[in-house]
């Protein structure tokens, strides 16, 4: 028997082939949006606010320079579901990240929970925690987390960080003095000779290694919720979709295979 070929067939596989190629070149962010990237993404493009500086969640590539972690893949993750391409806002502190949503210049972003930035941006469930710490000096005679709120000591944080937020509320003779963004505190709290550096354990115990004669209090402070944010306004419709987004990534593995991809240790997946 001759063999016959069906010119139909191979048109559908010449089409997947480039429809493959296409997903693989980005290209295919371009088709048209979705309704429920109507509701995220208005403008055609999903414009997720990048925050630098909380090294958990996102930092720069040290050989390309281009922001990854795990936000970058949850941000990658959503633009590809909703077939939009995808605009990285890049910034260095959360109270820039927070303006960003909360002023409309970013559809999304990736937040600590806290009641205060309630105000402008609606907020999904926690898809990550990470827990916050205190750093000393060496020769300090602080050992435990409750000796730190007296009058004596001075207490540095990132500018509208969740530290700066929570210690603002629970610190009640301490006194909070801040730095610009997180990644300064502790070269801000040596500079200018305070008692206390607070921040993500992560980048306290980064900077505990690259400083000598530093030391982390035992355990931790305070745990943080991050969860993923949207600006105030866009309607119930649009949370409830970024919501089932964020539960479908923590239920999938997908936000404990990017904590292992970026080897982050001292987050785990928000319950």
């Amino acid at each position: 028997m001759k063999p016959t070929f069906c010119f139909t067939s191979l048109r559908c596989i010449g089409a997947g082939i480039v429809a493959l190629c296409l997903w693989m070149t980005g290209v295919v962010h371009a088709q048209t949006p979705s309704a429920q990237a109507a509701l995220l993404a208005p403008s055609g493009t999903l414009r997720a606010v990048i925050n630098l500086g909380n090294p958990i969640l996102a930092r720069r590539d040290d050989s390309t320079g281009v922001p990854v972690g795990v936000s970058v893949d949850l941000a990658q993750r959503l633009a590809q579901r909703l077939g939009v391409p995808l605009q990285l806002v890049v910034v260095d502190a959360a109270g820039k990240a927070v303006q960003a949503v909360t002023q409309d210049r970013a559809d999304i972003g990736f937040f600590a929970l806290d009641p205060q930035r309630a105000q402008g941006v609606v907020f999904t469930p926690a898809y990550v925690q990470i827990e916050g710490s205190y750093l000393v000096r060496q020769d300090s005679p602080l050992q435990r987390n409750d000796e730190v709120d007296v009058a004596a000591h001075r207490v540095v944080v990132g500018k509208g960080s969740a530290y700066d937020l929570f210690l603002t509320r629970h610190l009640k003779q301490a006194q909070i003095v801040r730095a610009p963004t997180s990644p300064q505190v502790v070269d801000f709290f040596l500079a200018q000779g305070m008692e206390v550096a607070a921040g993500v354990r992560q980048q306290l115990e980064a900077d505990a290694g690259r400083v000598p004669n530093l030391r982390l209090l035992p355990g931790r402070f305070m745990v943080i919720d991050q969860a993923m944010g949207m600006p105030q306004g866009r309607g119930q419709a649009a949370s409830d979709v970024l919501t089932t987004f964020v539960q479908e990534m923590k239920t999938s593995g997908f936000v404990a295979q990017a904590l292992l991809r970026h080897r982050i240790d001292g987050a785990t997946v928000a319950p």
